[in-house]
Parts: C-alpha cells; sequence; structure tokens
C-alpha cells in the first residue's frame, strides 16, 4: 500500500467504493455494534428543523456524499421537501441507493453520479445541503464549501457532519497488538482533510456557522468475527496478502493471535450547521 491517504487516493475510490456490499458490510457490522449515539440521519433531520426558517416548505434539499441513500431517503420522509437529489462520486453507490428508493414509492428523490467539487444545481437552487462523512475524501474541502454556499439560496442551510481525528482508537490498538498491522496506530487519521477539529473553520471561510455539536458515539464488537467483518473492508491498515475483504481470514488470525472478548470503541461524531452567505444580517 502506499503512503497517501486511502480517503484521498482517488486509485483507491473503486477499491473503496466499487461494490456497494463493501461499504454495507462495514456499515453494518458499526451498526450492529452501536450502543450509544443518536442516529445520523435523525439528528441531520432535527438540525434542519430547529435552524431553518421555514423547515415545512423546502424546496431542494441536496445530499453530497449520498452512499446507500439513506440520509436521502430520511430526509425525504421526515421534512418531506419539494425535491430530494442525493449526489456521490460511486455509481455502485448510486445503483444501490435507487434501489432502495424504489422499495418507498412516491418520494420525491432521485440520484446522480457527480464530483461534489461542481454542484449540477444552479446558483441559489437549493434550500437545504447535507455533506456528512464525505468532505474528508477531498484534498480541498474548502472548494466544496464554497460550492454549496454558490448552491444554497439564500437563508439556506447546509449540515456538515464528520468525524474526530482519534475516532476508533481501541480498533487501532487491536490490529497492532494482534500483528495484523503493527504500525496501525501511526497511520494518518482518515479523517485528517475534514475533522471535528477543523470543521467548523472550513465552513467559516464561505458559510456562516450556527451551531456546532460534539456527540460521542460508542460501539461494542461482541467478539473477534464481529471485528472481522468491519476490518475486511477498512481501508487504514496495512494487511498483509490474503486478508483484506477477507473476514473469515483476519477471524481466524485473531482468535490466532489474541483471546476471543468484546471490543469497545469510540467515535467522535461532530455536526455543523451553516447558512449561506446570503443569509446574513
Amino acid at each position: 500500500m502506499s503512503g497517501t491517504n486511502p480517503f484521498l487516493d482517488p486509485a483507491r475510490q473503486a477499491e473503496l467504493y466499487g461494490h456497494a456490499s463493501r461499504l454495507a458490510g462495514r456499515s453494518n457490522a458499526l451498526m450492529r455494534a452501536k450502543i450509544s449515539g443518536r442516529p445520523v440521519p435523525d439528528t441531520i433531520v432535527g438540525l434542519v428543523r430547529n435552524h431553518h426558517e421555514r423547515p415545512d416548505r423546502l424546496g431542494l434539499a441536496l445530499d453530497l456524499g449520498c452512499g446507500r441513500g439513506t440520509s436521502s431517503l430520511t430526509v425525504a420522509q421526515e421534512l418531506r421537501p419539494r425535491r430530494v437529489v442525493g449526489l456521490d462520486a460511486a455509481p455502485a453507490l448510486i445503483e444501490q441507493a435507487r434501489k432502495r428508493a424504489q422499495r418507498l414509492p412516491g418520494l420525491p428523490v432521485s440520484f446522480l453520479q457527480g464530483d461534489f467539487h461542481h454542484l449540477p444545481v444552479p446558483a441559489g437552487a437549493c434550500d437545504v445541503v447535507v455533506a456528512a462523512f464525505c468532505l474528508y475524501h477531498s484534498t480541498r474541502p474548502q472548494a466544496v464549501v464554497a460550492e454549496i454556499d454558490r448552491a444554497l439560496a439564500p437563508g439556506g442551510l447546509a449540515v456538515l457532519v464528520t468525524k474526530g481525528l482519534d475516532s476508533y482508537r481501541e480498533m487501532d490498538q487491536l490490529v497492532a497488538a494482534a500483528g495484523l498491522d503493527p504500525r496501525a496506530e501511526q497511520h494518518e487519521s482518515l479523517y485528517i482533510s475534514a475533522h471535528s477539529g477543523n470543521l467548523a473553520d472550513l465552513a467559516a471561510v464561505s458559510l456562516e456557522v450556527l451551531a456546532v455539536e460534539h456527540e460521542e458515539h460508542s460501539f461494542a464488537f461482541d467478539g473477534h468475527e464481529h471485528v472481522a467483518e468491519y476490518l475486511a473492508t477498512n481501508p487504514k491498515y496495512d494487511l498483509a496478502p490474503g486478508l483484506y475483504g477477507n473476514a473469515g481470514a483476519l477471524a481466524a488470525t485473531l482468535h490466532e493471535f489474541l483471546p476471543d472478548r468484546p471490543l469497545t470503541t469510540k467515535s467522535l461524531v461532530t455536526f455543523v450547521v451553516a447558512q449561506s452567505g446570503g443569509g446574513r444580517s
């Protein structure tokens, strides 16, 4: 593996997101382990209701880095804007999001493949723009925020979400202790580009920051098999050939070198609510 941060390496995006099942497997393993922390899509909805001047009369809502469409569908169901558009760079994830939307007929939601540095909407078109767990995939997150500002209508609202730099450090410790990657604790954080410590400052370059909320989320993995499901598609670690993508082999290695026991780990999730420049007084 090269020294480039995998979340910032264009050459690795097909590996990370070329198959929706990989992201689904990692996300499902993490969500099964979750023991504290509000569901992020529901929190986004609550923030829009609390901070938008007219949350019951929204026009276009744009969901950047929409992945498999979870936030897009929740926004469509709970806020009932006139239209929701989910945007993601990965064709496989867009296809999966569309399939999920088909099981919820009547929702005004659509999904597009695209680049969040160049949003496919006219200036001032959006009442809400969501960017959850995606800005850290850009080496120029300020440029994405500037695009969000361009896309927002006067008074429009942006909800940005990211994680803390040291999220899941207990997982790093486990991987190092098992010898899966002795340098696991030395790798650069996957979230270095846009993290809990700098997200508000990134937003403030183009937007007016209205609120910042930090919330600790906790996860309890019930043993090596559960941990291995998450590790199998986590790109942070330098795993031996044959281990990446192979949960069974990872679990076997963990059993070989460490007693099987539950693992509790934590992640700091940060929400930044900001208003378009045109909404400033």
